[in-house]
């Protein structure tokens, strides 16, 4: 059994506590036209500033229920809050949604700066803004000197990394992560990883991100929701008390490996269930 961490982050815990949640799901489920139900009722609050992951098997519903979190489809039961309020009261005085899909889907015939640039060609920005928020994303991504690249001058890696500029263009107060690093290799993943807890570090990102991984779930996340499938439902919940930014030495310590094994045997347990069920 792992204790707590006393050391820790008061900061991370303030910031969750400073502010009404970021999102409120209230029992809510869905079922698609097919009749298949792909959650169970859920319920689930998310703090402002906390990088919240979801983990689970294949098939239990983690990305139907970012979805739900997108707007990108409506609950069939329940309701969701963003900040206390309906959806339409999203997009302005703090309260912009940005969401990162599993591929790049960048235009293979625009360069770097047009692909980043394309949510504020779409709001009508003024030219001088759209350069000036282009140029900052792609810095904070390290992309700096990529603007007048096309996508089949990158690596999978640099892809995602404009992938990932394009949603921070709209200075976003929340980021939804679809396995963003799944495809990538072990080395570039990490890489991205440290990059992007830096990142929600800095701009106090309240982030939820879809994971298969043990591993990145814990070197990410201030609380973990393990999954559990037919229906999608919520089955565990780990938090992740240990200090943020993160980086290489947290990845290499004992306490990251008792975490790993913790979350491990979460995910056993669901697993066990499941079969039992």
């Amino acid at each position: 059994m792992l204790a707590p961490n006393n050391a820790l982050l008061a900061d991370v815990g303030e910031r969750a506590r400073a502010a009404a949640p970021a999102v409120e799901i209230l029992s809510a489920d869905k079922v698609f036209p097919n009749g298949t139900r792909a959650l169970a009722a859920i319920d689930l609050s998310i703090a402002a500033g906390e990088f919240l992951t979801l983990i689970g098997p294949s098939g239990c519903g983690k990305s139907t229920l970012l979805k739900l979190v997108a707007n990108l489809i409506e609950p069939t039961e329940g309701r969701i809050l963003w900040w206390s309020g309906a959806f339409d009261k999203t997009g302005t005085g703090g309260r912009s949604i940005a969401f990162v899909f599993q591929d790049p889907t960048l235009m293979p015939w625009a360069r770097v700066e047009a692909n980043v640039r394309l949510p504020l060609d779409l709001a009508r920005m003024p030219a001088a803004e759209c350069r000036q928020r282009v140029a900052d994303a792609l810095a904070r991504v390290g992309l700096e000197g990529f603007a007048r690249y096309y996508p089949r001058q990158l690596s999978g890696g640099m892809k995602m990394r404009v992938s990932i500029a394009r949603s921070l263009v709209i200075e976003p107060n929340l980021l939804l992560m679809d396995e963003p690093f799944g495809a990538l290799d072990e080395f570039t993943r990490n890489r991205l990883d440290a990059d992007l807890v830096r990142l929600w570090w800095d701009r106090k990102l309240t982030t939820v991100f879809v994971t298969h991984s043990i591993y990145e779930a814990v070197f990410l996340s201030t609380r973990v929701i393990v999954m559990g499938a037919q229906p999608g439902r919520i089955s565990k919940v780990m938090s992740i008390d240990e200090p943020h930014p993160r980086d290489e030495s947290f990845r290499n310590s004992a306490r990251f490996a008792e975490h790993c094994r913790a979350l491990s045997a979460l995910l056993t347990e669901v697993s066990v269930e499941h079969m039992r069920s």
